[in-house]
């Protein structure tokens, strides 16, 4: 490696471009994007859809839901799903903790599920990071673990592949150097992080859509992430890593009966639930209130437009398909949509303009995203309204 390298990436070869903004913040090249875009010739009469496509088109008929899987409950709590598919010899292991930082981190810890995760990639009580990465290789198994966790393995070797997983899920290292080193690498981040426009765009979006001292305001500083001690992790991690707070998904070729009896095996029979279950979501908002909120940004030659607001529905209400189904009429399928269409291919405004609905049990966010000239930022939100308008009153 290290004479291909010598050999072949020689700096003499080597191209250098660099982007620099200038300190007063003027634009560093003429214009943005403008102007209308015409990609096909306007129709000249009515276009008829092939029969194949419009016999479809006029039958549109639900899927029929494929209720080939099957849905238990371990004795500890865990909730297993199984869905049996032969296209390869190969199985997937998908899991899920429920957990909330923001509601299960002791005030005064914000940061600790951020130095937790990146320990999990340190090995476990029994096999050292190398070790237990030669574990997954002979295996050919890619694996990752911490509150998302999951293997991809050949059959043969599934029950080999949840071991290393539950170990490195169960029993992590969790080493007091790695620690350290972490520790100060995400300090660092979160001081950098906390000075660019878009994270101080993001907190200024949170700070007006949400109600004052919401648990989601709660945010890590350089100061909550050098305070931590490795003590802080664990108990974290204790507090947060519990059965019963846990999905495990497995797709693949292997049986229901086969994945029972492996994923109980291996992290049913040593992993208890200790202390009543914890809560974890969220509490209902109300609607927020009206604001702007301007963040400058020397270094970009456009606005980036973040236009949000609650909505008073959730994941769970019946409301919430009907709007999905508008939200992509909107902005869902690029040039298709009525968005695109209005804002970038007829006036230019925009080069991309997104719609984004982050539903959940207790809270929903509407937000529209676009980008363009200082010029054209009013422009491009009366649109954006004329057009939310416009579906409320026409089919």
């Amino acid at each position: 490696m290290n004479r291909v390298a010598k050999t072949y990436l020689v700096d003499q070869n080597a191209i250098t471009a660099q982007l620099k903004p200038v300190p007063s913040g003027e634009a560093v090249s003429e214009k943005g994007f403008g102007g209308s875009e015409q990609l096909t010739s306007s129709p000249k009469k009515p276009v008829a859809l092939p029969s194949w496509a419009e016999a479809e088109l006029l039958a549109l008929k639900v899927p029929v839901l494929d209720a080939s899987w099957t849905d238990t409950t371990l004795a500890n709590g865990i909730r297993l799903i199984v869905k049996t598919d032969k296209a390869s010899p190969t199985v997937t292991v998908l899991g899920n903790i429920q957990h909330n930082e923001d509601i299960q981190a002791p005030p005064g810890k914000e940061g600790v599920e951020a130095v937790l995760d990146e320990l999990f990639s340190y090995g476990t009580q029994t096999l050292d990071r190398l070790a237990f990465q030669k574990a997954l290789d002979d295996i050919a198994a890619n694996e990752t673990a911490g509150h998302d966790f999951s293997v991809r393995v050949l059959k043969q070797d599934f029950s080999r592949g949840v071991q290393l997983l539950a170990d490195n899920e169960l029993h992590p290292a969790l080493p007091e150097e790695a620690f350290k080193i972490i520790k100060e690498q995400s300090a660092q981040f979160v001081a950098g992080n906390r000075k660019s426009p878009g994270y101080r765009m993001e907190r200024a979006v949170s700070v007006g859509l949400l109600p004052e001292a919401d648990p989601a305001l709660r945010e890590a500083t350089p100061e909550t992430v050098s305070s931590l001690v490795l003590e802080d992790v664990k108990q974290y991690y204790a507090k947060t890593v519990r059965p019963d707070l846990t999905t495990i998904v497995v797709i693949g070729d292997v049986t229901p009966e086969e994945a029972k009896d492996v994923v109980g095996k291996w992290f049913g029979v040593d992993w208890k639930i200790t202390g009543p279950k914890p809560e974890v979501t969220l509490p209902r908002i109300p609607l927020n209130a009206a604001s702007v909120v301007t963040v400058p940004d020397p270094s970009q030659l456009q606005n980036s437009v973040n236009l949000s607001e609650v909505l008073g529905i959730t994941r769970f209400d019946a409301d919430y398909y009907p709007l999905q189904l508008g939200n992509h009429v909107l902005g869902g399928g690029f040039y298709a949509t009525r968005l695109y269409h209005d804002l970038r291919q007829v006036n230019g405004y925009v080069y991309n303009v997104d719609v984004h609905m982050n539903a959940t049990k207790t809270r929903t966010v509407y937000t529209v995203t676009y980008a363009c000239d200082s010029a054209n930022v009013s422009k491009a939100r009366q649109l954006i309204e004329r057009d939310l308008v416009s579906m409320q009153k026409r089919t």
